[in-house]
């Protein structure tokens, strides 16, 4: 099987499959999301210490960009949350 047919059949169960050095992982979508901003960016490899790794390569002002509106809806859905449970 290849690797996208297993992330393909995880997001199908509501999973998001990352990598890292140990290899794939395969996490509820809710799971992952609750975890601190700097948390779901190390998993990704998008925190920005990873991401200016690879200046060289153009893609990484995106990443950079991904991290930074990561870490602003995170903040978004938390203070959400804290709000719902007053």
């Amino acid at each position: 099987m290849q690797i996208i047919d297993i992330i393909k059949q995880e997001l199908e169960k509501g999973k998001v499959v990352y990598r890292d050095i140990e290899g794939l992982h395969s996490v509820s979508l809710e799971d992952f999301v609750n975890q601190p901003a700097d948390g779901i960016l190390y998993d990704l490899n998008r925190n920005e210490a990873v991401i200016l790794q690879f200046i060289d390569d153009p893609k990484w002002v995106n990443d950079f960009a991904c991290a930074q509106v990561i870490r602003y809806l995170k903040k978004e859905l938390d203070d959400f949350k804290k709000s719902c449970t007053i």
